[in-house]
């Protein structure tokens, strides 16, 4: 570490630099991933092509085939709305718990944000999997998924934001003799609220696009024409699908951000 010494005889250290040791790591890394992964420059500017073939067999789509749809889509936004909502709702408590300038108990915190991150690491996919072996195919074991998503994902963020809220009134209210749960509802939640219902909406964005594909494992939803047209090589039907979840997602992105824009 280099000294200066500034007019006033006061000495400033300035701080190692370890630039260029990230850099050095960040370079083995990523020439360990190449070799781990089978990586083939050759073989992607070879077969890449491919992608694009198959893009232009979806063009023009099969608009015959948009009557067939309507079912799946509605079965997909409905499991992402009922899912985002339930484990949105569930999150809620949890979260109290997991903070830790509401919840005294350290013991409790760190079970609770052990469990959340244990929920966060599985796949949705997974997840699904697991709930129609519990609740049989079809759209209850997507909902399924869909809600321990949204409660894991929720949990995490909004624990987060109860952490940073101004706690004076919270204190206030205790020190006046009313009990946590008066004083968190009272003091904590409506400060929290605008951002709660914000990352429930972002939440409920990123499950539409996830309920789409949960019909692979037979959770219902898009993904089950989705498979089966792919199965079919039916590319110009598998267009139409993903142009209509297009719009769809638009729509709700849209009406969303507009929300998300008053709540801030």
């Amino acid at each position: 570490m280099k000294k200066y010494q500034l007019s006033n005889g006061k000495t400033v250290v300035k701080p190692r630099s370890y630039f260029l040791p990230v850099i050095f790591a960040v370079i083995v890394f990523f020439i360990i991933s190449l070799k781990v992964t089978g990586f083939d420059m050759e073989k992607l500017l070879d077969r890449g092509k491919e992608f694009f073939v198959i893009l232009g067999q979806m063009v023009p789509p099969q608009v015959s085939y948009t009557k067939s749809i309507w079912t799946p889509l509605l079965d997909t936004v409905k499991m992402s709305l009922l899912g985002s909502i339930i484990g949105s709702i569930a999150a809620v408590p949890f979260a109290v718990c997991a903070s830790t300038n509401i919840m005294r108990s350290r013991v409790v915190i760190a079970v609770i944000r052990l469990l959340l991150s244990i929920i966060r690491t599985l796949p949705t996919l997974v997840t699904a999997l697991i709930a129609t072996y519990i609740f049989g195919l079809g759209t209850l074991a997507g909902t399924t998924a869909i809600a321990v998503f949204t409660f894991a994902y929720v949990g995490k963020m909004l624990y987060e934001q109860i952490e940073t809220v101004d706690m004076g009134a919270f204190e206030a209210m205790e020190a006046m003799g009313c009990s946590r749960f008066r004083a968190f509802t009272a003091a904590v939640f409506p400060q929290i609220t605008p951002g709660y219902l914000s990352v429930c909406l972002f939440c409920f964005e990123g499950n539409v696009r996830y309920a789409s594909i949960l019909g692979y494992v037979g959770a219902g939803g898009l993904g089950l024409i989705l498979n089966e047209k792919i199965g079919w090589r039916q590319y110009d039907s598998v267009g139409m699908i993903l142009i209509m979840l297009f719009a769809t997602v638009l729509i709700i992105e849209s009406v969303s951000h507009y929300i998300r824009s008053k709540l801030s």
